[in-house]
């Protein structure tokens, strides 16, 4: 899977976490935090490697949510010096996926993530951009064939 997608659904799941917490559905404790802090690992890139799941997979994306809630989990279960799979102290649909539909997280992250690529091509292009105009003004006095000193009028 694209790793921006991945780090999309870090910051989404953080927003949720974040809400839920504020609407005191989940408390303000050390797995509450440990959570938060396995979605910023997730929202920089550090579990993006994690998310194992084929990027051309069935469904609306369900593959890809529970794969990114078992992920942040297992995460923050390790982070509380638990074993993963104590799903008991912190469950990936429970906790991870409080309030949420794979419906509503899917599109949202992909959306993110295609927000971020489109500002990573616009700086791509416009560094592309000042390249060609960078040579354009170095190579200038060159005589080029079908270049503006070789036009003719008839």
């Amino acid at each position: 899977m694209h790793g921006g997608l991945a780090r999309a659904y870090g910051a989404v799941k953080l927003a949720a976490l974040r809400t839920n917490r504020t609407l005191g559905y989940l408390s303000d404790d050390a797995a509450t935090g440990a959570l938060e802090r396995a979605c910023h690992d997730l929202f920089d890139g550090t579990l993006a490697p994690a998310i194992v799941v084929d990027a051309l997979q069935g469904g609306a994306g369900t593959s890809t949510n529970m794969n990114v809630n078992e992920v942040l989990a297992n995460q923050a279960l390790e982070i509380l010096g638990r074993p993963r799979g104590s799903y008991d102290v912190i469950s990936p649909s429970d906790h991870v996926n409080l309030h949420q539909s794979t419906n509503d997280t899917f599109p949202t992250a992909l959306r993110i993530a295609a927000i971020w690529g489109l500002r990573d091509l616009e700086r791509a292009v416009l560094a592309l951009q000042e390249a060609f105009q960078d040579r354009e003004r170095a190579f200038a006095h060159v005589v080029k064939i079908g270049g503006p000193s070789s036009r003719t009028r008839c």
